[in-house]
């Protein structure tokens, strides 16, 4: 499911569960120039960790920056009942929440940023997480997933509310 309009500085706020052993994510500034919105637009993980096999890494659990930040623990609800999720993204200044915690704030294009992806197997993809502005999307890996109450917030450049 993706956004019809564009999102460059914005505050995400939605509300997940996910069915037994299932997979999804949220990705933001994903564009239509690519073949799937994962090889442009970075993801916070929609996750069952405990048995789903992604679970297994804080790097790809509930609530990371997908395959790049991990949360400082296991905030995830259990499946079945519902987690909160906000994504806060000001230029190259993001920040993730779930469930109140912080989970990730990172600086896209940082070197620590680019050290990370290089490590990753997004450093294959050249425009990853590169654009300033895309879609919102959230994502289908064929598993049961349930979203609620998404707001989405623009911010202005200058970051004035």
């Amino acid at each position: 499911l993706t956004s019809i309009e564009d999102f460059a500085d914005f505050e995400l706020r939605y509300e997940w569960r996910i069915a037994e052993g299932g997979n999804s994510g949220v990705m933001y500034r994903a564009t239509e120039d690519r073949g799937y919105p994962w090889e442009t637009g970075a993801e916070m993980q929609v996750l069952d960790d405990a048995r789903h096999p992604d679970g297994r890494s804080p790097l790809t659990s509930a609530g990371s920056n997908y395959a790049l930040h991990a949360p400082p623990g296991s905030v995830a609800r259990p499946v079945g009942a519902w987690n909160t999720a906000r994504i806060l993204a000001v230029g190259p200044k993001v920040t993730y929440w779930l469930n109140g915690v912080k989970t990730a704030e990172f600086e896209v294009g940082s070197e620590d940023w680019r050290r990370r992806v290089k490590a990753s197997k997004f450093d294959s993809m050249k425009d990853y997480a590169t654009r300033s502005t895309g879609k919102i999307v959230l994502q289908d890996h064929g598993d049961r997933v349930w979203y609620r109450n998404v707001l989405v917030r623009r911010i202005s450049a200058d970051g004035g509310r």
